[in-house]
């Protein structure tokens, strides 16, 4: 992948909470998603995804930063320590990563189709 999960941070607190992902090699983030799990009895991840981000189309270049917050909010960049940060936003005022077991998992999609469920 081009892109890796660094940390979840504040977990726990909507207006804090965001994933914190590094740019390992120049990319477009519309190939990449981040959903929430949790973690089997048996400790595999499982297949119950409640939230999801798809990234909207943009260039990232390798070095920079990602945060995708919980809370709502509008895409921007920053600079911070002479590091370029992409701030996308999940536009939600609840928790995502709030229990024990909670996993964050990053999704790199090469294809897809949609299909419009009333044609």
């Amino acid at each position: 992948m081009k892109v890796k999960i660094d940390h979840v941070h504040g977990h726990g607190d909507a207006s804090e909470e965001r994933v914190l992902l590094s740019v390992v090699e120049d990319c477009n983030m519309s190939y990449y998603m981040v959903a929430d799990t949790s973690y089997t009895a048996d400790g595999r991840i499982s297949n119950k995804h409640r939230h999801t981000h798809w990234f909207q189309s943009t260039a990232v270049k390798k070095g920079e930063r990602i945060s995708l917050h919980t809370k709502p909010g509008t895409y921007q960049t920053t600079i911070n320590g002479g590091v370029k940060w992409h701030h996308f936003y999940f536009g939600l005022k609840t928790p995502i990563w709030n229990d024990d077991g909670d996993a964050a998992v990053l999704f790199e999609m090469n294809t897809w189709k949609t299909t419009k469920a009333r044609p």
